[in-house]
């Protein structure tokens, strides 16, 4: 199963048909991603489930449907094992954004995070789960791949929020922070964290 948002509502891709309540199903052949994201946007249905046969190519026909944008992202820890958030579009958010020409997708995590946040001396420790996202941009929807790392750093310094990304506040958030951070997040963010 593979969930793919629409603002914070969810296009679940499976091979299981189930009775529809509060959601829909449509097959994956043949669904109009279009239809769907407009549903999604305009109605009280909580999520829409696309249906295919077979569990492992679900995510390669799905990612055909529009075209992808691949971005890289960090959920950072420092010393005192506070998590760095960005708040940005009135919600609070984890620093990520898109590949720059052939950059590895770990260089461009890291550079994201250092852009966005001013935070320097970033080490990953491991990969996280890779979240995916449906935005428009010029009247165009998109789906955004972002490659998600746990990173670590003895970075003490200030914090610079990128204002022209938006961005207007940099903060080290601790687990109960977090949590209240999360009440006004993003659904992908909330499984990362």
């Amino acid at each position: 199963m593979y969930y793919i948002y629409v603002n914070n509502k969810p296009i679940v891709l499976t091979t299981q048909v189930e009775k529809e309540e509060g959601f829909k199903n449509y097959l994956l052949s043949t669904v109009h991603i279009g239809k769907v994201i407009k549903e999604l946007n305009t109605t009280s249905l909580k999520e829409v489930r696309l249906i295919g046969d077979h569990e492992d190519k679900l995510l390669k026909k799905f990612l055909k449907l529009l075209p992808n944008v691949i971005a890289g992202g960090g959920k950072v820890y420092n010393e005192q094992d506070k998590i760095l958030f960005i708040y940005r579009n009135n919600k609070w958010d984890l620093p990520k954004g898109k590949i720059e020409g052939k950059e590895t997708i770990e260089r461009t995590a890291i550079r994201e995070v250092e852009e966005e946040t001013g935070v320097t001396g970033l080490s990953i420790t491991k990969p996280l789960a890779t979240t995916y996202h449906i935005f428009k941009r010029n009247g165009n929807h998109r789906i955004k791949i972002t490659y998600w790392f746990q990173m670590k750093t003895a970075y003490d310094g200030q914090l610079y929020p990128q204002e022209k990304e938006g961005i207007t506040k940099v903060a080290w958030l601790d687990e109960l922070y977090s949590q209240k951070a999360l009440a006004n997040s993003y659904a992908n963010i909330k499984l990362l964290v």
